[in-house]
């Protein structure tokens, strides 16, 4: 027979759930800033590579 009451564990789940998601949510956004920060290190460096070469040049 089962338990009269209120249902074992769904509260619990509920919230690993949405710490769960919370996790994902921060690992992606900080993949994804840490991405752009380094396209624009490159960008910045490939800039200054090309600079360089210019006034060399002349």
């Amino acid at each position: 027979m089962p338990k009269k009451g209120k249902a074992k564990n769904t509260v619990n789940k509920a919230k690993h759930t949405r710490l769960m998601k919370q996790k994902e949510n921060k690992v992606k956004l900080e993949k994804q800033r840490n991405k752009e920060r380094l396209k624009a290190l490159i960008k910045k460096m490939n800039e200054q590579k090309e600079n360089d070469s210019t006034t060399d040049n002349t």
